[in-house]
């Protein structure tokens, strides 16, 4: 059973103001959806039956190739400074 005090902790969590009246039918919805759990756990285990796809990995293999030279990756931005990526100042 959900207890008035519990659905004032979880507006607190939540950090909203709610009425008497309001906490009340939060208190009814919350005990609601706790029995349709109750259902749910009552229901057995079932198997996956069929895919529409085919499953298969899609990643590809990790294989080593070229690299960019630093004058390469930093060819196309105007934000460079001594030959690294210049970002906004955080700190002042």
């Amino acid at each position: 059973m959900v207890e008035i005090k519990d659905v004032y902790h979880v507006a607190e969590l939540a950090n909203i103001e709610i009425s008497d009246k309001e906490a009340e039918k939060f208190r009814v919805e919350f005990e609601k959806i706790l029995e349709y759990f109750d259902v749910l756990d009552e229901v057995p285990d079932v198997r996956p039956t069929y895919h529409v796809v085919t499953l298969y990995n899609v990643f590809r293999e990790d294989k080593p190739g070229r690299c960019l030279t630093q004058e390469e990756v930093l060819l196309n931005t105007q934000h460079k400074e001594e030959g690294f990526f210049r970002g906004p100042k955080v700190v002042e």
